[in-house]
This record gives structure tokens, C-alpha cells and sequence, in this order.
């Protein structure tokens, strides 16, 4: 068994401060984002994601009303209107995950 070797400090650790790492950047961008700044660049770098979130928040609510009312052959054609939108925002998504990979490579 090993003894362990004498471990020198370097310089004290500063817990309200994130850990330098070399060679790693953590954000891209030189200035920090509002919320309406990221929420309005995100839509531009792939605009089917709130496309498909707004039509998911549609058919839900539209199938809810229905619900409410008593037409429930309708509200059962909206919630399956909702998976498909959820299906379809999802695919966004990986697109553009998938796109936004490829185009970051060298």
C-alpha cells in the first residue's frame, strides 16, 4: 500500500469564483444576453422550435375548451393534434441540435 506523497497547496481556492480551465471559454459571446436577446437569437437560429411550441399550447387549449363543452370526438382530435406537435417540436429541436453540431465543426 501506498503512502500518499506530501501535497503542497497552491494558491487558495475561492469558492464565489468559477474555476479557471484553460483553454475553455464559457460563453462565445463577449457580452451576457438579456433574456429577450437569447429568447429573439435562438428563434432566428431555429424558428421551428416556438413555431411547434405554439401549435403544442393551441391544440391544447383549443382541446380543453372543447372538453369543457362537451364535444369530446373534438377534444380527442386536439390532443392527438397536441402529440403530433410535440413530435414535431421535438424533431426541431435534434434538427437543429444536429445542424447546429455540424456546423460548429472544423
Amino acid at each position: 500500500m501506498a503512502t500518499p506523497g506530501s501535497v503542497t497547496p497552491g494558491a487558495p481556492i475561492d469558492p464565489s469564483q468559477p474555476p479557471v480551465i484553460e483553454g475553455f471559454s464559457p460563453s462565445v459571446y463577449s457580452s451576457t444576453e438579456t433574456f429577450k436577446e437569447k429568447f429573439l437569437r435562438k428563434t432566428r437560429e431555429n424558428p421551428m422550435v416556438p413555431i411547434g411550441c405554439l401549435g403544442t399550447a393551441a391544440a391544447l387549449t383549443y382541446g380543453l375548451y372543447c372538453f369543457h363543452r362537451g364535444q369530446s370526438h373534438r377534444s380527442q382530435l386536439m390532443m392527438r393534434t397536441r402529440i403530433a406537435a410535440q413530435g414535431f417540436t421535438v424533431a426541431a429541436i435534434l434538427l437543429g441540435l444536429a445542424a447546429s453540431a455540424l456546423k460548429s465543426r472544423p
